[in-house]
């Protein structure tokens, strides 16, 4: 008895005393934001045809479907071409500042109003990755996933050894950023612009007055057990989202799997197939006949993929298992990605996988990459160097020539100077 008791009390203090899974929650960060950034950035030329105002799904009918079903997006606000430009070049922004860890709870916000924004406009664009990222940037805003990997956490750690030294800083940007925000929020409430499902107003109230609440505790709370209340409360919160995060992607896997378990093709082992050769899915025909030409290779696949999927979540209780599985997995979406042509898909999925990933292959993983960014920039600046010590050096001209002597003038060194040749 007294063991359990004593177990239960040391995984309460855990989940209050810590944000768990610092590492996995900046992998997820990082994962989700590079691939709506990169999304963004390679749909660019095709922005109008997909969201804008003008596009197949135009107004009249995103605003109908809005209507029926009261999802949240803010490019249905105002019509014109002016704010689509605006709101899609925020979304790219959001995801760029959220990818660097800066500010990451006030981007994390932008960022799932961006997502929001642009995939409840038009609901039919999307390749099944949409859906993961979706839910995903619902999850993200309550995390604390700037702790590592993040100008905010280098922000934190100068602000520390500043106060060390005895000097007072003071973030600016945060709160004129929140203040920002917190107008924009009442603007849209008195227009009636977040009338519909009340979840994403909720949510985007809660964050804004908890922010509030935290910012007024740090600067008028005379002790600090309020502000130890507040960072229970906010590593209670994390703690709950990161474990949502990880029984949505089992359930995921879980449900895909069992799914396919009841189909034909899954049962007979042929369903690998088919896949590769569509029109619409085969960006690599070639790549694509010659996996599918073995057709021992795709029974395996086949009911391999089933295996996976249904096991997964099953694994999670065994350490080494999961690992095999979970890299089974990741490289079974990086081939979707290179064979089936859907990158988005696979990497959103891969961001979801990595979640589970150990924290010492994450710790050795940040260790290695700082050691290539010292590397490079070591080599950067020596090149600097050379070239700037290159263009310092002056240019050696071509050797002076001497003009000849005239005849019988004297040398000032040499007063009887050697005649050669022949006198005039």
């Amino acid at each position: 008895m007294n063991r359990f008791v004593l177990a239960v009390s040391h995984a309460i203090a855990r989940v209050t005393e810590t944000a768990l899974g610092p590492y996995q929650s900046a992998m997820i960060r990082i994962g989700f934001s590079a691939t709506w950034l990169l999304f963004l950035l390679r749909e660019l030329p095709h922005r109008q045809e997909l969201y804008g105002p003008d596009g197949p799904w135009n107004w009249n009918l995103a605003e109908q479907l809005i209507s029926t079903n009261g999802a949240f997006t803010t490019l249905m606000w105002f019509n014109g071409q002016f704010w689509f430009e605006t709101v899609y070049a925020l979304a790219v922004l959001s995801s760029l500042l959220l990818l660097l860890g800066w500010h990451t709870r006030a981007m994390s916000v932008l960022f799932m109003v961006g997502v929001l924004s642009l995939q409840n406009r038009s609901v039919f664009m999307g390749d099944g990755g949409d859906n993961v990222l979706h839910l995903m940037s619902l999850y993200l805003v309550l995390t604390r996933c700037g702790q590592v990997w993040s100008l905010d956490e280098r922000r934190a750690r100068r602000t520390r050894e500043a106060h060390a030294r005895g000097e007072h800083v003071v973030d600016r940007a945060g709160p004129a950023l929140w203040g920002v925000l917190g107008l924009v929020l009442v603007s849209a409430t008195l227009l009636g612009r977040l009338d519909g499902d009340l979840v994403v107003p909720v949510l985007l109230w809660g964050l804004w007055l908890a922010q509030a609440l935290w910012w007024a505790v740090g600067r008028l709370g005379r002790s600090g057990q309020s502000r130890i209340m507040l960072d229970v409360i906010g590593n209670i919160v994390h703690n709950g989202a990161l474990f949502v995060i990880m029984a949505e992607a089992c359930l995921i896997y879980a449900t895909a799997g069992w799914y396919k378990i009841q189909g034909s093709r899954w049962q007979d082992g042929t369903a690998v197939y088919y896949p590769l050769h569509l029109e619409s899915f085969s960006p690599w025909p070639a790549l694509a006949d010659l996996l599918s030409a073995n057709g021992l290779m795709v029974m395996l696949v086949t009911y391999g993929t089933v295996a996976v999927q249904v096991a997964f979540p099953f694994t999670l209780f065994n350490r080494r298992v999961k690992n095999v599985l979970l890299a089974a997995m990741i490289t079974e979406h990086a081939v979707i990605a290179v064979v089936l042509g859907l990158p988005f898909f696979s990497l959103a999925m891969i961001a979801a996988d990595s979640v589970f990933l150990p924290t010492s292959f994450l710790r050795r993983l940040g260790d290695t990459a700082v050691r290539v960014r010292a590397l490079l920039l070591t080599r950067l600046r020596s090149r600097l160097r050379t070239r700037r010590a290159g263009a310092d050096t002056p240019v050696p001209g071509p050797p002076k020539q001497r003009a000849p002597k005239e005849p019988g003038r004297e040398n000032p060194e040499n007063p009887d100077p050697a005649h050669v040749g022949f006198p005039a």
